[in-house]
């Protein structure tokens, strides 16, 4: 049987920690979906469109614009 390096190991723990995060992370987003957490643009983002509808944003400009003054 081949001896292993100590670096080897290494590795191996960096790249299943991070494979772990990301499969986290996957789930997170999954059920966040699930939920309904979605905001306007993430859910146009995944539908392929580019934007969300200009009316969206300007009601939040005005709404904020009006608190400032």
């Amino acid at each position: 049987m081949a001896a292993r390096n100590q670096q080897t190991h290494a590795k191996r723990a960096r790249e299943l920690a991070v494979k772990e995060r990301r499969e986290r992370k996957q789930a997170k987003k999954a059920e966040r979906a699930a939920a309904g957490g979605w905001t306007a643009i993430e859910s146009a983002i995944e539908n392929g469109s580019d934007v969300p509808e200009a009316s969206e944003g300007t009601e939040t400009e005005t709404a904020a614009s009006e608190w400032i003054r």
